[in-house]
């Protein structure tokens, strides 16, 4: 990638920013005995602050929480019992959301605390109550800080990640961009702890090219390895918003990232337009209650040629649902390309599959639905031939 080309998507993605997510890991927080950095957490709200006054609305998604807990309560390393985690998160999320408001008073920066549960995201209520809530937050000036509720949602104590959370709060919110700040520069052609010759990777176009530098690996203090970044950032750019993974020790990062400076790597947005609010909710956020096997040719006809789903191409059902769920739909090899709104139950489209449309009218009456997914209430999730 040319420099000057890669500078240039740079400065492009930060004018057009006007709302900005920006999550911060638990080891960018927390000094090597697990406490909370007071000094880290005052440089990051001055450059959240700076961030701002261009008009651009900002929240935090905010790790830490367990982090805290376990420097409040003098433990070295993190628990592996579940309610010894739930017991952390609840002795540092306060301790947490004092340390941020303390940072940003000195900037006149209100802050408001807002825990969430991928639960709040599958309900549609509750999704627009939380986006109706920080449209008001905004409009008050006040900064939101993100966190998963930890003390109450075992699963994602024992398999989410912030990384995740900070994608579909971008999806909630329409970011323009995300910034995922860790405890990396970026993502390499190999570890760049164990291999002297990794090089950064400055710019991506398209995550799936680049899977397979993921890393499994996880900090001392937190959940996410670069694999989870990468899978975050996937959401997030098939959602339609820009992702900057960059090492938030860094001084000044943010101002520097904001400033178009060659630091981290930028992951473009893979969406050509964007999606309206409820299909990011229905492709990037609601959690499938079941999913749906296609043939070769049904995958090519909903992602490729934007056709509705018919049972004719169906192979297959997992899942009992019913009708008006939120599915995903496969490809022969069990990848998800698509997510949608059903219009029969499982135990229908069980059925129903492998059937033509006149063969669906003698079973269901000659005014019967023959889409299984109309193309109006489905989202492609996975891009490319």
């Amino acid at each position: 990638m040319d420099a000057a080309v890669d500078e240039g998507k740079r400065r492009q993605t930060w004018d057009s920013a006007r709302t900005v997510v920006v999550k911060v890991g638990t080891q960018v927080l927390a000094d090597e005995a697990g406490q909370l950095s007071r000094e880290r957490m005052a440089a990051l709200a001055g450059q959240v602050d700076r961030l701002r006054q261009p008009g651009r609305r900002v929240l935090l998604v905010s790790s830490g929480a367990i982090g805290a807990g376990m420097g409040r309560l003098g433990l070295a390393t993190r628990p592996t019992e579940l309610r010894t985690l739930q017991a952390c998160a609840a002795v540092g999320q306060p301790f947490l959301m004092t340390a941020w408001e303390e940072a940003f008073s000195p900037f006149g920066c209100h802050t408001a605390q807002i825990l969430l549960t991928a639960a709040d995201f599958d309900h549609r209520v509750r999704y627009l109550n939380m986006r109706n809530t920080l449209s008001s937050l905004f409009e008050m000036g006040c900064v939101p800080i993100i966190n998963e509720n930890d003390t109450v949602s075992a699963a994602e104590i024992r398999f989410g990640d912030n990384d995740t959370l900070a994608a579909m709060v971008a999806a909630l919110v329409q970011a323009d961009a995300l910034v995922l700040l860790s405890g990396v520069n970026g993502l390499f052609t190999a570890d760049p702890r164990h291999d002297p010759t990794a090089k950064r990777v400055p710019l991506v176009r398209r995550v799936d090219d680049v899977r397979e530098l993921a890393q499994s690996t996880r900090s001392r203090l937190g959940t996410g390895g670069m694999r989870s970044k990468l899978r975050a950032t996937r959401l997030a750019a098939a959602s339609g918003t820009a992702v900057f993974l960059a090492d938030g020790g860094e001084a000044g990062v943010i101002d520097r990232l904001a400033l178009g400076d060659d630091i981290g790597t930028l992951f473009l947005p893979e969406q050509d337009q964007r999606l309206p609010a409820w299909k990011r909710w229905l492709g990037f956020t609601a959690q499938p209650s079941g999913s749906v096997h296609m043939d070769s040719g049904a995958v090519d006809a909903v992602r490729l040629r934007g056709c509705s789903l018919l049972p004719i191409g169906i192979t297959g059902v997992t899942g009992e649902f019913g009708k008006g769920a939120v599915i995903s739909l496969l490809d022969p090899t069990g990848a998800e390309i698509a997510r949608g709104l059903c219009e029969y139950s499982s135990l229908d489209i069980d059925k129903l599959r492998g059937l033509r449309t006149e063969q669906i009218r003698r079973i269901h009456g000659p005014l019967a639905t023959e889409e299984i997914v109309h193309r109006d209430n489905l989202v492609v999730t996975m891009s490319g031939a």
